[in-house]
């Protein structure tokens, strides 16, 4: 026997289906560094104002985890996919996962690359001068190490290749010679502080810079120098950390490339509701078509990054992102605002 609906109840499941919140799917490579944590906030903010609904998973660090995540955040209705990609070759069968469902897929801060996929990241190339710029003022000349980001996010050879614009001239007449150079597996500091502990120990202490590629990989670098007595020599970073922006403060870290994580949270909020909502990757608002360096052609958005040193952190302070006593925790004398 048929059922037959009533008028009322015909048009109540049409609203329903009509307005039902869109469904925004985020999957995190490894939630436990500080900045993934500011990311969520300003990713849920966004989504909440353009009437989403938020949902995640964690791989963890595994890329096996992550593809199966996926998986389930397929299986429970995404509209839209936001993907800090653990491994940006393995991810290739979730993006494919995706569009088989058409999905759109946002490749959030790393690479993917994937023409189906929206790149959203800060412009990492830059990033790496200012990283290496920072350092080379300080320390023109010398033996330099080079701790770079993990081997399966992209970024990692984008910050390098930008670091060795600002450094290559003076590698090629001499000044510079590098002395130690290595990737760091996860871009875990554990891994760095290994690395660097390494290097020291090859070249018996005779280092004068290390350009390491985050904020996390500088912790590492900072530790191993300091158990041998050598803190304070330049050493960058990057993301703003606030145990980094503390370490400027304090003298041991020459800079902190500051990516502001809530602008990137925003923006990947309000293009995963654009693209749910039918726009067109290339009608994204401040969208540019992009060549990846394996020549993909990519819609994407490269965000702005601020290098913070010991001469501008009042800029992070002022932006509310950092409280003023975390910044100086434990500076006397310091640079401002800490003095």
């Amino acid at each position: 026997m048929k059922r037959i609906l009533s008028f009322s109840a015909v048009a109540t499941l049409l609203a329903s289906t009509a307005f039902a919140e869109p469904v925004v799917g985020v999957s995190w490579s490894n939630f436990q560094e500080e900045r993934w944590k500011t990311d969520e906030a300003a990713i849920k903010s966004a989504l909440e104002a353009g009437g989403a609904e938020y949902i995640s998973a964690d791989a963890q660090s595994s890329s096996a985890k992550q593809l199966s995540d996926i998986e389930s955040l397929i299986a429970q209705g995404v509209d839209a996919l936001i993907i800090l990609a653990q491994d940006a070759q393995a991810i290739g069968p979730a993006v494919q996962a995706a569009a088989d469902e058409g999905i759109p897929v946002i490749a959030y801060d790393r690479l993917i690359e994937d023409d189906r996929a929206f790149y959203l990241t800060f412009d990492n190339v830059e990033v790496g001068r200012m990283q290496a710029r920072a350092v080379f003022e300080a320390m023109p000349k010398g033996n330099y190490v080079m701790i770079k980001g993990s081997p399966t996010d992209p970024n990692a050879d984008f910050l390098r290749g930008g670091q060795q614009e600002i450094i290559g001239a003076a590698v090629d007449s001499g000044d510079i010679v590098i002395v130690g150079e290595a990737y760091t597996d996860g871009w875990l500091p554990a891994n760095a502080q290994r690395n660097m502990e390494q290097i020291l120990t090859a070249n018996e202490n005779n280092v004068d810079a290390v350009v390491a590629s985050n904020d996390g990989t500088a912790g590492g670098v900072v530790a191993a120098l300091t158990a041998q007595g050598m803190e304070g020599i330049p050493v960058s970073g990057q993301d703003g950390d606030h145990a980094a922006l503390n370490r400027v403060a304090l003298g041991t870290q020459t800079v902190s490339v500051w990516k502001d994580a809530r602008e990137l949270g925003k923006a990947a909020g309000e293009i995963a509701v654009a693209l749910s909502g039918g726009t067109s990757p290339a009608d994204v608002e401040g969208a540019v078509s992009w060549t990846s360096p394996g020549g993909t052609e990519m819609n994407s958005v490269f965000l702005a990054p601020v290098p913070i040193t010991k001469d501008n952190l009042s800029v992070v302070v002022d932006a509310g992102w950092i409280p003023l006593e975390d910044l100086c925790q434990g500076v006397e004398n310091g640079p401002a605002p800490c003095n």
